[in-house]
């Protein structure tokens, strides 16, 4: 899969995964925005699906802003 239809794949895919509220998808990277029920294998599943390898994943928390 070339670049500009690989990031449109993960992007729609994790798009179907429910609790993620946001995603920004680039070659190499992803930032994903959830709910808190979002969990790492949903993602790479998701991932998977769009035909795409998740070779990691890092998690920050962050407070809610007001």
């Amino acid at each position: 899969m070339t670049a500009v239809p690989a990031v449109r794949a993960v992007y729609t895919a994790f798009a179907g995964v429910p609790g993620v509220t946001r995603a920004e998808v680039t070659m190499g990277g992803a930032v994903v925005e959830h709910d808190g029920t979002v969990t790492a294998a949903m993602l790479a599943e998701a991932v998977a699906l769009a035909g795409c390898v998740l070779e990691g994943v890092r998690e920050e928390r962050r407070l809610p802003t007001l």
